[in-house]
């Protein structure tokens, strides 16, 4: 049997086609699709050939942002070159922090415009 692997994640933010543009920029990724969504609203499926992230919005404001951890830590992304995935970040007007270098990798984090968290990982 084959391994399972995670295929996507699904996030709601507030402009889809900021975030998907900041995706596409960060990692390298295209738009794979796009679309209403069942639930009212619309998708954007942004990523790679197995796997991506998909960026949802109602149409309407996000409600208020959660607290740091809840009801999700951080989204983890692997990038060849952590230096050009922090210019993308910081022209994107977001602040990189927490940067960190120990095994098995170097790492930073930053806060999008919805307060979701992601973390840029490199094993280079």
């Amino acid at each position: 049997m084959s391994s399972a692997y995670l295929e996507h994640v699904n996030i709601t933010v507030s402009d889809i086609d900021r975030s998907a543009a900041l995706l596409e920029r960060l990692m390298g990724w295209l738009i794979r699709w796009r679309g209403p969504s069942q639930l009212g609203g619309e998708t954007i499926h942004v990523g790679g050939e197995r796997d991506y992230i998909a960026v949802y919005t109602k149409g309407t404001p996000v409600a208020d942002r959660f607290a740091k951890g809840v009801p999700l830590n951080h989204v983890g992304l692997v990038v060849p070159d952590l230096d050009a995935a922090e210019a993308v970040v910081i022209e994107a007007g977001l602040v990189p922090y927490s940067h960190g270098d120990y095994e098995p990798g170097k790492r930073f984090y930053f806060f999008d415009w919805d307060g979701i968290e992601f973390e840029m990982v490199s094993y280079a």
